[in-house]
């Protein structure tokens, strides 16, 4: 399962968009001949897709709720009635669900990150094995959110 593999193992076994690697050889081809990129439309969605996907969805939002802390810092040490303000927000039923999202987010990037540590290795590129692994970040990251929940709620 966990068993180190050979570049040409590793080639044969990329997934998502690592396969562009395996598919080099196209750039042999005559470019007259070459297909063309096809649209997103064609591609039946994968485990594996739609959390790289996710990731850089996760990635982006999670800076921007980076921000909103920041900001929240801020606010507490530019003066009370700056940080009544923010907190107002992001205590509101929006700002809840946004930190609620953002810890979700957070779990789930870790978790990717994780994976491609894992990948980075040369190990568990099968594709039977990355889509386990795509359902364990995805499983893990709602698990782990209502976890640490629990956790903060006490």
């Amino acid at each position: 399962f966990f068993t180190q593999k050979t570049a040409y193992e590793i080639r044969l076994s990329l997934v998502g968009s690592e396969m562009c690697i395996r598919d080099s050889n196209m750039a042999d081809v005559d470019p007259g001949k070459r297909p063309l990129s096809p649209h997103l439309t064609i591609y039946r969605p994968q485990v594996t897709s739609i959390s790289s996907i996710f990731i850089r969805i996760t990635g982006n939002a999670l800076v921007f709720s980076t921000l909103l802390l920041v900001a929240w810092f801020l606010a507490a040490a530019i003066g009370p009635k700056t940080f009544n303000v923010m907190h107002f927000i992001i205590s509101s039923w929006l700002g809840k669900i946004m930190m609620i999202l953002s810890l979700w987010a957070l779990w789930y990037h870790s978790l990717g990150g994780i994976r491609h540590l894992v990948w980075d290795t040369g190990r568990v590129l099968e594709l039977k094995t990355a889509e386990i692994m795509g359902w364990a970040m995805i499983l893990g990251s709602f698990l782990l959110t209502i976890i640490t929940l629990w956790l903060i709620k006490g």
